[in-house]
């Protein structure tokens, strides 16, 4: 129920909802409750029973008042509608109000339904909403842990569940709980006798339907697990198609579909069987206890053991048997609320994920770089037992460039994911001007940095949008940071200029065109501290030329960090750090570093032939 309670909370105020819906619900109630009473009054009339001295003692009672309830109102005109114009009379007077009553009923239900509605959608968009933030907003190391298509079924189709069970629950436990105890209380204002006989079936229900509920909680937990599983795999396969067709493993990728669908159609099996097996049990019961009320019962009016006359005692068959209706309404929805339960722990579990990177309590914005960057003995481990940077220590002085070479794996990259404080060191520290990043804020750390990386990180929107990005730029200065960038020219070239959509990861560029993109994107930022992780490596020798100028000119009078595995592109770095293992074993300027023998540099400058 924390969880149920939990997932309400995020249509608040649910005041605003709840209480015209509850209204609303118990008026559509009341008034289903009494079309059927109506019916002794109307079988009386057709059976010929109504009695004329009752009529007149109602007659002989006062007017009721605005006060008086329905019944009192009813009795009274049927009594005068009777007098005056004979049972014809009173069998239409009957049936305008059976009228009435079904038209009530049924627009204060089409009311109670636009309230669920509205209640509906807040609730799933502030949920989604608020998963979504608290995703984007978690340590970057959470994203490499996870599955993005595991993450991605969390925010949709987990909380669709939620949307459609817990609602469903919400209504059977309002509108459908008002209904079967209108019923009851109809059905005891008839007979108490006969309505004790038949509430006996209410605890061998209950008890099968909690027992189906449990098991059902466990399969759908396993169902959910297994769509999301299969989400991954779509969304991995659709994100490698390349690779896919290129290695010829359509056969291989299909055998793990069908193995994850297998799973999936299982376990939606075995929660539709449960889930499936509580109505009919729910209506033989009821059709059960009908059959036994009709021996019973019938065997009192016949015998004249009973003060029940035939209408009432027909009337009391017909509201019965509606009963069975809201209660296994009320048994289906709990039942098949544990797969939005099941889903809504899968969402709110994501909600209360931990950012390992977050602001700490009086953390204070960044003033603008001043002077420089230092790194004081730095370790860091993304595992406890597996260290990947063994005490590190550099300054980088505003203005200057420092290159980070070495072998992949010797912690380049990680060391570039240290200063914007993707993640934070094990040990050690990080000083922007004297102070320490993790007092600074996260949002005004990296608002002073730009970071251009090996892989083009595009979006599906037009060129002009992926240069602006996060950013409320003009035209002008767009175009400017593409001309910079060496972008311009074949932007121009393109179909619709800057407007022209580039696709799912910039898929209808070129290497080179997407990575001055990128570089037109981080100009446009004019951030005073560049992060640029092997930004050329990946392009022939044409687009090299190009991303190297446009990167000479975005690295003008900004203090720089490059890593680079081809070392003609940082010759001219004030200082080159040589990472291997973790540690910086060499460092100096390029011309120094080629004069030590057996050097880890020059053994990389011979390889390269630079």
């Amino acid at each position: 129920m924390k969880t149920y309670f939990r997932l309400l909370s995020y249509a608040k105020p649910l005041g605003r909802f709840l209480t015209p819906f509850v209204l609303t619900s118990l008026l559509s109630s009341v008034f289903g409750v009494l079309n059927f009473t109506l019916l002794i009054p109307l079988l009386s009339i057709l059976f010929d029973k109504v009695d004329a001295s009752q009529m007149q003692i109602f007659l002989n009672q006062p007017a009721p008042a605005i006060t008086s309830g329905p019944v009192d109102f009813f009795r009274y005109y049927f009594a005068q509608t009777f007098q005056q114009y004979g049972k014809v009379g009173a069998l239409q007077f009957v049936c305008v109000v059976i009228v009435t009553s079904v038209l009530c009923s049924n627009l204060f239900k089409y009311l109670s339904v636009r309230q669920l509605e509205s209640f509906k959608a807040r609730m799933v968009a502030r949920l989604r909403e608020a998963v979504f933030s608290r995703t984007i907003n978690l340590h970057l190391g959470f994203f490499s842990n996870e599955r993005k298509g595991n993450l991605i079924s969390r925010i949709t189709t987990d909380v669709q569940e939620v949307e459609n069970s817990i609602a469903n629950t919400l209504s059977a436990a309002s509108k459908e709980v008002f209904l079967l105890i209108g019923y009851i209380i109809a059905l005891l204002s008839i007979s108490v006798q006969l309505t004790l006989f038949a509430i006996l079936v209410i605890p061998v229900s209950g008890g099968f339907i909690a027992t189906l509920v449990r098991r059902m909680k466990r399969d759908a937990q396993a169902g959910q697990q297994r769509l999301s599983s299969l989400v991954s795999l779509l969304d991995e396969t659709f994100g490698g198609m390349r690779v896919v067709k290129g290695f010829v493993a359509e056969g291989f990728i299909l055998d793990k579909f069908r193995t994850e669908n297998e799973g999936y159609r299982q376990a939606v099996r075995s929660l539709a069987n449960r889930r499936e097996l509580a109505s009919p049990f729910s209506e033989v019961m009821g059709v059960a206890v009908v059959s036994g009320i009709l021996l019973y019962g019938g065997s009192l009016v016949l015998s004249g053991q009973s003060d029940l006359t035939a209408a009432e005692f027909i009337a009391y068959i017909a509201i019965f048997s509606q009963v069975t209706r809201p209660a296994k309404d009320i048994s289906n929805a709990f039942s098949g609320s544990q797969r939005g339960l099941a889903s809504g722990e899968r969402v709110l579990e994501l909600i209360d994920t931990a950012s390992t990177i977050e602001d700490k309590p009086g953390a204070v914005a960044l003033p603008a770089f001043q002077n420089h960057i230092s790194v004081q003995n730095v370790s860091f481990a993304y595992n406890a037992d597996v260290p990947v940077l063994r005490d590190i220590s550099f300054d980088l002085p505003k203005g200057k460039t420092i290159a980070l070479v070495g072998s992949s794996g010797g912690g380049k990259s990680t060391i570039a994911d240290l200063i914007p404080r993707f993640y934070d060191p094990t040990a050690g520290r990080i000083l922007i001007d004297g102070l320490d990043l993790r007092d600074c804020t996260v949002a005004s750390l990296r608002a002073q940095m730009g970071i251009v990386t090996q892989e083009s990180i595009l979006f599906n929107d037009t060129i002009f949008n992926n240069i602006a990005f996060g950013t409320p730029a003009t035209e002008k200065q767009v175009m400017e940071a593409a001309r910079i960038a060496n972008a311009h020219d074949f932007i121009m070239a393109q179909p619709n200029g800057y407007q022209t959509t580039i696709g799912d990861r910039g898929g209808r560029l070129s290497g080179g065109q997407r990575q001055r993109i990128s570089i037109a994107r981080a100009i446009l930022k004019n951030p005073p501290i560049l992060i640029l992780d092997e930004a050329t490596s990946a392009l022939d020798t044409e687009s090299e030329k190009l991303v190297q100028e446009a990167l000479t000119r975005l690295m003008t009078n900004r203090t720089t960090l490059v890593i680079a595995h081809r070392l003609s592109t940082i010759q001219h770095a004030d200082e080159i750090l040589v990472i291997n293992q973790g540690r910086i074993v060499e460092r100096g300027q390029h011309n120094e570093l080629l004069t030590l023998d057996e050097g880890f540099y020059r053994k990389l400058s011979t390889m390269q032939g630079v």
